[in-house]
């Protein structure tokens, strides 16, 4: 059997995480009408994995610093969300339709 590829085992991954987040708040008594809809898809949820990881790497934390940072002009989070967002894009071209519909949810302090 060949190995999954890296966007197959995200979202694989994705799936996973959805599941037991959902298995959670059922437990706790949550009625999943009310809180499915808010959940990610499973590709915005490999995109929010993506992104998590992109922040934490050298190329994309002193970048995410400067545009979080209290000094920072207006603007300048949501030019970093973008960049980092339109990378995963370019990455990953399947993603592109979960990228752009986070992208208009992109809020001034992610």
């Amino acid at each position: 059997m060949a190995e999954p590829t890296t966007l197959e085992r995200l979202r694989q991954d994705a799936r996973d995480e959805l599941a037991a987040l959902i298995e959670l708040r059922c437990r706790m008594g949550e009625d999943p009408w009310t809180f499915l809809p808010e959940l990610p898809s499973v590709d915005e949820q490999v995109v929010a994995t993506l992104r998590e990881e992109r922040l934490h790497s050298e190329r994309w934390s002193p970048a995410r610093a400067r545009a979080y940072h209290p000094t920072a002009r207006r603007g300048d989070v949501a030019r970093f969300e973008f960049e980092v967002l339109r990378d995963i894009a370019l990455d990953h071209p399947e993603l592109s339709r979960a990228v752009w519909s986070m992208l208009e949810r992109v809020p001034s302090t992610w």
